[in-house]
């Protein structure tokens, strides 16, 4: 009974993967989103490689033991995100959607960033 109730307590995403694995999704269909509704190839594009990368940080802390590496890698991604965004948002002052954004990116980096601390 004991190894089955281990074996199960392994299969599971531990919480520090679900920020990179949700802000991954979100992004894609943001970046479907934009491409649906003004037809923005580099939205689509963007969405697919910074969505992916996050995804691809998700997987690896969930699943690897490079944890490190995973938070690294999303809170670069989400540092990136922040700069690109953040920069549209100066040069255009409206907050939706690329202030709101930059604001997630951020609060993402900042969290990325300190679990990436936890592991080095």
């Amino acid at each position: 009974i004991e190894q089955k109730r281990d074996s199960k307590m392994s299969n599971k995403i531990p919480g520090s993967a679900h920020p990179s694995l949700g802000l991954g999704g979100l992004v894609i269909l943001g970046g479907a989103a934009g491409y649906i509704r003004k037809g923005s190839k580099p939205s689509l594009g963007a969405g697919l490689v910074f969505g992916g990368l996050l995804i691809g940080s998700g997987y690896m802390i969930a699943t690897t033991d490079k944890q490190f590496e995973g938070h690294a890698l999303a809170a670069g991604v989400s540092g990136l995100m922040t700069i690109a965004m953040g920069q549209r948002f100066l040069a255009t002052g409206k907050f939706m959607p690329v202030g709101l954004v930059a604001s997630v990116g951020a609060i993402s980096a900042a969290y990325q960033t300190k679990k990436a601390l936890e592991w080095s």
